[in-house]
């Protein structure tokens, strides 16, 4: 019950006049017949009202489904990934290994198990609570209301009744049948709503050696490279790298096996090797920061060419506008390059827009060239990484060890910018060094301190 309601309550005093025996002085007598107003229970019901507010919020009432993603995804995914070490096995040469994978994600989903029946179990005695504290106050206002002799409160519902059923009407003669065109900025998805727990959780073949890296899949395969997947380790003072590690499907990714190295060059670095960990995968050529220069690369994995384009003389490079937080810097994380529904963008900082980030859409020809760009006012120092999904940009920040929050966003069709959006995205390490959205799959694909791991988007 909102605390927002006012009540009327109206006593009606019958007042008495009668004059003294002197005719002079007029005395005013004050008979109450109404008993007086139990003032204690509106304060009882307005306080029990607020804890309502504060104990059921949307945040919790959308942690079960939270859980329920995470765990149908992982059971996909472990169904996914039994039926295809099956056809890996070769000779039980990866049997231990493959038993081994398999036990630890059948722990975490016992945990996801655990955590969901403790949740659900919480939320029912929570439910029992306000039920019966929902009658109490609905009986104690029924009560209160035989003071309302006037009737306001009976003609406020009846108003509010009639205020509701004129909203319904002028929505149903809004409404259209035909839908509308979808534009680039507003690829049909609707709006993110949630994010799910964390659906894979990984080290990769490198172990904890490599905490700076990149992974995913290519945003837009070749036909019959749709489940191949893309390592980049930065093992060159955690800033520089020089190769791309291919697998073909994901458990050879976790397992680290059957893999394939394409290398830039043979030396690192050098001119035109990998610059920081913000890099992508797009029609089989992968997009990041030449190193030590404002350029964005091309490197063509088929005939292991490079292509650039240069960014605006004044872009900040070699970690002049980083990623980060208060208790620390992600080097070399000037720009950041992301994939969504329509293409590849890169998201960097100038001197001219005061470090404020810009986005920039890359055109995909040979060599690469710079379309559209947008300002932003978003500074992007305060910012620990950011995505695309359907021309929206997204960024991050570090509220603890364990949550980084989804709080910003740039509509690039409407150039809208918010503030205050309020995604969680619970982090298995401290520090995420790269996020990039799949419009495959709808993942998101983190590197987090040499750990590997994907989230679910949750769309309206």
């Amino acid at each position: 019950m909102s605390q927002s309601h006012i009540f009327i309550l109206m006593v009606i005093i019958p007042l008495i006049f009668s004059q003294s025996a002197r005719g002079k002085d007029c005395v005013c007598e004050l008979q109450n017949s109404d008993p007086a107003f139990p003032e204690n229970k509106l304060n009882n019901v307005e306080f029990t009202a607020f804890q309502c507010t504060e104990n059921i919020t949307s945040e919790k009432m959308t942690e079960i489904d939270r859980l329920m993603l995470g765990l149908q995804h992982r059971i996909r995914q472990l169904l996914d990934n039994v039926s295809m070490l099956e056809k890996e096995d070769n000779g039980n040469l990866y049997a231990a290994v493959s038993l081994r994978i398999i036990e630890l994600e059948l722990a975490e989903i016992q945990d996801l198990l655990d955590k969901l029946n403790r949740t659900t179990n919480i939320y029912q005695q929570q439910s029992l609570q306000t039920a019966a504290e929902f009658q109490d106050m609905t009986e104690t206002m029924a009560e209160l209301e035989k003071f309302d002799h006037l009737q306001v409160m009976a003609r406020g519902r009846e108003n509010e009744i009639i205020k509701r059923d004129l909203e319904q009407c002028k929505e149903e003669l809004n409404s259209t049948s035909t839908s509308p065109t979808l534009s680039p900025g507003h690829c049909g998805l609707g709006s993110m709503v949630n994010v799910s727990e964390p659906t894979t959780y990984s080290l990769t073949e490198y172990g904890t050696s490599y905490p700076y890296g990149a992974w995913g899949r290519d945003a837009n395969p070749a036909p019959g490279d749709e489940n191949k997947y893309w390592l980049v380790v930065l093992t060159s003072s955690n800033a520089y790298g020089n190769f791309i590690r291919q697998y073909k499907s994901l458990s050879s990714t976790i397992l680290g096996i059957g893999s394939a190295d394409t290398y830039i060059s043979s030396s690192n670095p050098t001119t035109n090797t990998i610059q920081g960990s913000n890099v992508v995968m797009y029609a089989n050529a992968l997009y990041y920061n030449c190193y030590n220069t404002y350029y964005v690369c091309q490197f063509n994995m088929t005939t292991r060419t490079v292509s650039t384009v240069a960014l605006p003389s004044d872009t900040g490079y070699n970690s002049k506008f980083l990623f980060g937080h208060l208790e620390t810097t992600y080097s070399y994380t000037d720009m950041d390059f992301a994939t969504d529904e329509s293409g590849i963008y890169v998201i960097y900082a100038t001197t001219s827009n005061f470090g404020n980030v810009v986005i920039s859409k890359i055109e995909t020809s040979n060599p690469p060239v710079l379309n559209q760009t947008w300002f932003t006012s978003l500074h992007k120092k305060t910012v620990t990484n950011t995505f695309m999904v359907c021309g929206v940009l997204y960024a991050t920040r570090y509220l603890d060890k364990e949550i980084e929050e989804i709080f910003y966003s740039y509509d690039t069709k409407t150039n809208e910018e918010r503030y205050d959006l309020k995604f969680n995205l619970t982090k298995r390490q401290t520090n995420i060094q790269f996020l990039n959205y799949d419009p495959g799959d709808h993942l998101l694909y983190a590197y987090s301190d040499a750990y590997i791991l994907t989230y679910e988007l949750v769309f309206q």
